[in-house]
């Protein structure tokens, strides 16, 4: 029997590196995960460069590189994925940007990147969206809220560039500084002078708003200011179901992931208490995704806790969070005909707290695959796998011959 369905569930930033607090293990070694280390006992396993060897790779790319859609062609920056995650609808030549609410103080100083880690600031995007007026730069506004103090920018008209800087200090004590051009084009002008003018309106907006008249009089930081970066201009994406004969979903808490999957026109699904954090509803997702499997060929879930702590340098959290993870995996070994891919999307080791280029650990459990003998889900177990080392654009190759979908190259 050949399986007909694929769940690619991206354990995001899961694999590390040899941490002190877990006996020189790594937190995916030190976890128990009988069910992890029952799908790689039951199939194939090996590790991944999610990009290539070396290379440190994002969230965005690395997504887009295991979707089978080259980075390299098709990234232009994280702003309009971030902007199409929030809803707005991101077309060919648009400019996107990611952004934070955050406090300055009376000077203009910014105090707290993240206002406190705010919520709920729909009411501030909306207002700031309806009465910031661009037309004289002939620029449509688009501006949402996305998880906690996130939000995006679209810009929408002719003549516009995306090669501009960013107004974020990226620390606290210091002041936000003026959008410049970063190529000398007419373009970039343009789109640094309007950026100039959306934050001059934007300010005394904020400062004026109700809910944060409201969080002075709680002790609370504002979210007075607008942080801009990640600028980048809309490509135009192959449909997912056009490029693999495929219909899919694309399940997660994440703003990022939910828009690469929507520009690649997979369905997005929402999921009731998915925060993108150890808390996040993992039943809920796991459900979500055995009911999309029902219709659709093709899920991709991505759970981000793991990532977190490992920014974080939680080890011992970390560890805790693998295992929550693989207690709720157990739903899915009862699927019918379905292709399991377990992987992560980057290793984010605790001790560095970012992301390292180490290649990540992958297994593929489901009928018609030649099983190996690793037995154990891990960074270093699954190295010995029968899928050896692979490169992240050539899982899904691999996933379209596993489920015959592949087309024969030559007679």
């Amino acid at each position: 029997m050949t399986a007909r369905k694929v769940l690619l569930l991206i354990i995001d930033g899961v694999s590390d590196r040899p941490c002190r607090e877990l006996g020189r293990l790594t937190p995916l070694q030190a976890a128990r995960t009988p069910i992890l280390d029952r799908i790689a006992a039951e199939g194939v396993s090996g590790i991944m460069d999610t990009i290539s060897p070396g290379i440190r790779p994002g969230s965005d790319t690395s997504h887009l590189s295991l979707l089978g859609y080259p980075p390299e062609k098709y990234y232009t920056g994280r702003g309009p994925l971030e902007a199409a995650g929030t809803g707005i609808t991101m077309e060919p030549g648009m400019i996107g940007f990611r952004c934070n609410y955050a406090t300055v103080d009376e000077s203009g100083q910014v105090v707290d990147r993240r206002a406190g880690r705010i919520h709920n600031t729909s009411m501030l995007s909306r207002e700031v969206e309806e009465k910031v007026d661009l037309s004289p730069f002939g620029v449509d506004v688009i501006f949402r809220s996305g998880a906690g103090h996130r939000a995006a920018l679209a810009f929408r008209g002719a003549g516009l560039g995306a090669c501009v800087s960013s107004n974020d200090p990226k620390k606290e004590g210091a002041y936000p500084p003026a959008f410049v051009p970063l190529h000398d084009s007419a373009a970039d002008n343009k789109t640094a002078d309007a950026l100039n003018e959306f934050i001059r309106q934007s300010l005394p907006l904020l400062a004026e708003h109700t809910l944060n008249k409201e969080r002075k009089k709680m002790g609370l930081p504002m979210a007075n200011m607008i942080l801009i970066r990640g600028a980048g201009q809309m490509g135009d994406f192959e449909p997912f179901g056009k490029r693999y004969g495929l219909s899919g979903s694309v399940i997660s808490a994440a703003t990022l992931i939910t828009g690469i999957g929507k520009s690649l026109g997979l369905r997005h699904v929402k999921v009731e208490g998915a925060t993108g954090s150890s808390d996040t509803n993992l039943d809920g997702k796991v459900k979500a995704a055995i009911r999309e499997l029902n219709e659709q060929d093709f899920v991709l879930l991505n759970i981000k806790g793991a990532d977190e702590a490992g920014h974080d340098g939680l080890a011992i959290e970390k560890k805790n969070f693998i295992e929550r993870i693989d207690s709720a995996l157990q739903p899915f070994l009862s699927i019918e005909e379905c292709l399991i891919v377990i992987c992560a999307d980057h290793s984010t080791p605790c001790s560095i707290r970012d992301h390292s280029a180490d290649p990540v650990p992958l297994v593929i459990w489901g009928d018609g695959v030649r099983t190996d003998s690793v037995i154990t889900f891990d960074e270093v177990a699954c190295a010995e796998g029968g899928l050896n080392r692979i490169p992240g654009h050539a899982l899904m190759p691999i996933i379209c011959d596993l489920i015959n979908r592949a087309k024969k190259y030559g007679a």
